[in-house]
């Protein structure tokens, strides 16, 4: 009798227990109240879900799925990983975390993410958030209505739509992939980046947010907040530096230049750009052409130097003048109100000369050294180096310059020649001047001096005064029939020579006179030619293309 007394005490005790156990997990889930979920696979013992929190738990089965319901300022662990939301559901069989509402997923304190609805695959450790998303890891924030988060390999992407902010950068997509790690994004479909100092579209780019290095890797567009334009398929960008390099013929273009070339380099903060392989240099405002391997602009000072084969093409009325060499330079010469030559960047080349200009101007002047060649269909030339300036569209030629005009030929130690409307104007020859105007393959009319000053009448040679101690001459002159009579070797003071139809015509002499005429059969054969006499026909450029070669 004593012992089935004692049994049912002992009964009656673990009844109470029991149903005090049960009221306690219904209604009154305490913070240090713990259900540990087995992971999906077994072998997985690192990841376990912990419920750290929650207001109410409930067990529930439905047909035969279990599940755990959690409500009430919820709290999930899993390993580094903290997951907080306002209700949630598990499936310890799948092991499959549902959550709604202010969703916060805190991993290990450097990535954070937000939502209002969540899918968590525990297996996989993959994440499917949805609406008002949010991901931020102290350096850019991704937000976007649908995301999906690897935590184990820190892999987020959206497909719907989205955009990632990285201080005052903005970019927004289509699609994207973010890694987490390494701080890379992969933007894809309709990509736009903003900020504060251009705006950049393409179909697909690269971007770190750590270094704010883009990438780009399809057909991009960027404008600069300054105007300027560059389009290219393939290059980076740093946009905190404004340093970028291009490839695969990017093209360049502002308010007064556009340039292309192979590969460009563009320095946003210094304004230089340079463009390296098949490059092409387009001046509008003065209607200037470059073409060369290697060309570098300031965009700031408005000046180029350009090298390896360029090419400097002059437009104007309609007509074109080409000029080579081994190095081409550009760039803008200030004046003053009191016109006073004020130089606004340093000048070590000293081949410019000084210049009358308007008030307050500024003059673009060009520099070509080594091997200059000129090609304008009525006037050809060749020198060491040139100088060329718009105030008053001159050609200064050094350095054994030379300078054809149809059959005649003008050599000497330095040549100005004055251009208008693209066309010669007039001709300065300095010391040891010489003029040859080509007869025949075996007669060349020659006139040297000190001096010589000629003069064009639509880019044809017309007249041309020599003077010298003394002036010498070499004529052939013609009968009524056009048959040579003989040839006239005379000296003088001053010597006038007269084209017509770009043929010599006549020859006059002034002061001092002193000549000889030879018949045709009784020419000595060392009295045919002047001092200094050279035919250089062959340095002569035949066409324009001879100086692309």
């Amino acid at each position: 009798m004593q012992v089935e007394q004692n049994t049912h005490t002992l009964r009656l005790k673990f009844t109470i227990k029991f149903i005090l156990v049960s009221v306690m997990l219904t209604w009154s889930w305490a913070v240090a109240a713990q259900q540990v979920m087995a992971p999906a696979n077994p072998a997985d013992t690192i990841r376990v879900i912990q419920i750290v929190q929650g207001k109410s738990l409930r067990h529930l089965t439905i047909d035969t799925t279990e599940l755990e319901t959690i409500a009430g300022s919820v709290i999930i662990k899993e390993g580094l990983t903290t997951f907080y939301c306002d209700s949630a559901t598990l499936n310890k069989k799948t092991n499959v975390l549902e959550a709604f509402g202010n969703i916060h997923i805190n991993d290990n304190d450097s990535v954070h993410t937000y939502s209002q609805y969540m899918k968590y695959i525990g297996s996989e450790r993959t994440a499917y958030l949805k609406k008002d998303v949010k991901l931020t890891d102290n350096k850019g924030t991704l937000y976007t209505d649908e995301l999906v988060y690897n935590l184990r390999t820190g892999i987020a992407t959206y497909k719907n739509g989205g955009k990632i902010v990285n201080g005052q950068t903005v970019l927004t997509s289509k699609e994207a992939v973010y890694y987490v790690d390494t701080k890379d994004v992969y933007f894809k479909k309709t990509v736009h980046l903003t900020d504060p100092d251009r705006n950049i579209w393409a179909d697909s780019l690269l971007y770190n947010a750590n270094t704010n290095i883009a990438t780009f890797i399809s057909p991009t567009h960027i404008v600069g907040k300054d105007g300027s334009v560059i389009d290219t398929k393939n290059g980076t960008y740093n946009l905190k530096t404004g340093e970028a390099r291009f490839f695969d013929r990017t093209m360049f273009k502002d308010s007064t230049h556009s340039a292309i070339g192979d590969n460009v380099i563009y320095d946003k903060t210094s304004g230089i750009l340079q463009v390296e392989g098949n490059g092409k240099l387009v001046d509008s405002v003065n209607k200037v052409t470059v073409v060369g391997n290697f060309i570098s602009i300031d965009t700031k000072i408005n000046s180029f130097l350009a090298t390896r084969k360029p090419v400097m093409i002059l437009y104007r009325y309609g007509d074109s003048t080409y000029i080579a060499g081994d190095t081409l330079f550009s760039g803008l010469r200030k004046y003053d109100s009191l016109e006073r030559k004020m130089v606004t960047h340093s000048d070590t080349l000293k081949k410019t000369l000084m210049v009358k200009a308007s008030a307050d101007t500024s003059v673009r002047y060009f520099l070509a050294f080594h091997h200059v060649r000129i090609y304008n269909d009525s006037l050809q030339a060749v020198s060491d180096s040139l100088h060329y300036s718009t105030i008053d569209s001159t050609f200064k030629l050094f350095g054994e310059p030379v300078v054809w005009n149809d059959k005649t030929q003008v050599t000497g130690d330095t040549i100005y020649m004055f251009t208008e409307k693209q066309k010669a104007k007039r001709l300065y020859v300095f010391n040891n001047g010489i003029i040859i105007n080509k007869a025949n393959d075996a007669m060349y009319n020659q006139i040297a001096g000190r001096t010589l000053n000629g003069y064009f009448t639509n880019g044809a040679i017309d007249y041309v005064r020599v003077k010298g101690s003394p002036a010498e001459s070499i004529y052939y002159p013609q009968d009524d029939d056009s048959a040579f009579v003989g040839m006239n070797r005379s000296s003088g003071d001053v010597i006038d020579i007269y084209f017509v139809k770009k043929e010599l015509n006549k020859v006059k002499f002034v002061n001092n006179v002193d000549g000889v005429l030879y018949p045709v059969r009784q020419i000595p054969g060392d009295k045919k030619q002047l001092k200094n006499f050279k035919w250089l026909d062959q340095r002569r450029p035949k066409n324009k293309l001879e100086l692309f070669e």
